[in-house]
């Protein structure tokens, strides 16, 4: 890995160079910031020699495929769709906290097929260094696979690949960080096409409503939705009623704003995290609850609401390890 002390230059140089000494390569393109960043450098060092591998699944947002499809023209290189079928391994729909090493095998094992009969030298994939302090089982399939990080033994931080992509213009380079539909259903709970379905559809409506920054976690009928931790009382107070309106057309019974808002990795707390008890919390009058192993559901109205947001801090450490206002 590069020295962070040479800086962003020479982590540019130190890509290009790891880069254009490869015979070829094809990357995984998956449609966000990082990937984006690694198959525009991919095009620039090798041009025809790199081409850039995109899955189409289920799991797979469609507004990611399409970026995608951008990027790859932005960047030159050939651009190919290719089916991945992770669903149908039962290990994977299963969603214990090894599915993304079955993801990314899948992949990867596609990717190989393709690089084989291409004769393509090299695979990569979009690691950066800030994916190091995370629980990342992907990263072991791309071990056994032989893939590539070169964004990680260049020393990319995600501040250094937006960096990249600005300067690169890339469609996505201010996009909000995104990950697999699947990744928004919580471990233990089957992933089914049924299920991402309705996640991907009450996410775009989401967006619609102007939230770019938003995930929709999975609780069976339960929608419980974390946005921008400074939009967590736009989302109650202003658009509530919306919200709800959005989540039970896109085939969910009921919703919640998580207390904390978004943060990246907030499911692998559920790892980190020892199964709480199931007994209730003493409450403030005007507030009650409804207890769950994950997540700790809230309801309040009036000024118990307005001052639960305020000290909605307290509250989310009550959760176990999630807590939530639901609406309506």
């Amino acid at each position: 890995m590069t020295d962070s002390n040479d800086g962003y230059p020479g982590k540019v140089a130190r890509l290009r160079a790891d880069l254009g000494a490869l015979p070829s390569v094809a990357v995984a393109l998956s449609g966000g910031v990082d990937s984006s960043a690694l198959a525009f450098a991919s095009g620039s060092a090798l041009g025809r020699r790199a081409i850039a591998v995109t899955a189409v699944s289920p799991s797979v947002p469609a507004e990611e495929i399409e970026i995608a499809a951008e990027v790859a023209a932005r960047a030159g290189v050939e651009h190919v769709r290719v089916e991945t079928r992770e669903l149908e391994d039962p290990r994977y729909a299963r969603n214990d906290g090894n599915r993304c090493y079955f993801c990314k095998s899948e992949l990867f094992s596609v990717m190989e097929g393709i690089a084989r009969g291409r004769g393509i030298g090299a695979i990569a994939y979009g690691a950066i260094t800030d994916d190091l302090r995370d629980v990342r089982p992907g990263a072991k399939a791309a071990g056994e696979f032989r893939v590539l990080a070169p964004l990680v033994a260049a020393g990319f931080t995600k501040e250094d690949v937006r960096r990249y992509a600005r300067e690169a213009g890339l469609p996505n380079s201010e996009r909000p960080a995104s990950a697999c539909l699947s990744s928004r259903v919580p471990f233990g709970t089957p992933v089914t096409a049924e299920a991402l379905e309705r996640i991907g559809a009450l996410e775009r409506r989401l967006h619609a409503l102007g939230y770019p920054i938003v995930r929709v976690r999975h609780h069976g009928d339960l929608a419980r939705i974390e946005v921008s931790p400074d939009r967590i009382e736009d989302a109650v107070l202003r658009d509530g009623p919306a919200i709800l309106a959005a989540a039970r057309e896109s085939g969910y019974a009921r919703a919640a704003v998580d207390l904390r808002g978004y943060r990246q990795g907030a499911m692998n707390e559920a790892l980190a995290t020892s199964p709480g008890d199931r007994s209730t919390r003493v409450l403030p009058p005007g507030v009650s609850q409804e207890v769950s192993p994950s997540v700790l559901l809230l309801r309040s109205e009036g000024a118990a609401r307005v001052d639960l947001l305020r000290r909605r801090g307290e509250y989310a450490r009550l959760g176990r390890p999630f807590a939530a206002l639901e609406l309506g």
